[in-house]
């Protein structure tokens, strides 16, 4: 039972890249699924999150107009859509996903996937 990223890579900034996140041996058509990021030396971070049903999206504020979350429940599939990417942006990107959702922080997440590496440089 494990979540699994694609999608990352190095881009230039201004770039976009769009991650997927799929259930590999679960479903997720009733969790709350969020990407969270790290970069190093820092603590891993909300990006965004969205509800089981997408009526409830939330974005941190340093990717607002910029990132869109979105899921294929029939595809057990969360994308994230990054646009005008920025050196700020460089981290490890996971996905996660909980049964009940409140905030999109990191301890509200049970199922975590392995990550996968954004570099966002010229």
């Amino acid at each position: 039972l494990q979540l699994v990223e694609s999608g990352g890579g190095l881009v230039q900034p201004g770039g976009s890249l769009r991650l997927s996140c799929v259930a590999d041996g679960f479903t997720l058509e009733n969790s709350a699924v969020g990407w969270f990021r790290q970069a190093p030396g820092k603590e891993r971070e909300g990006v965004s999150c969205i509800s089981s049903t997408s009526y409830i999206t939330d974005y941190a504020e340093s990717v607002k107009g910029r990132f869109t979350i979105s899921r294929d429940n029939a595809k057990e599939t969360v994308y994230l859509q990054m646009n005008n990417l920025k050196p700020e942006d460089t981290g490890v990107y996971y996905c996660a996903s909980t049964l009940l959702y409140r905030y999109c922080a990191a301890a509200d997440f049970a199922s975590w996937g392995q990550g996968i590496q954004v570099t966002v440089s010229s």
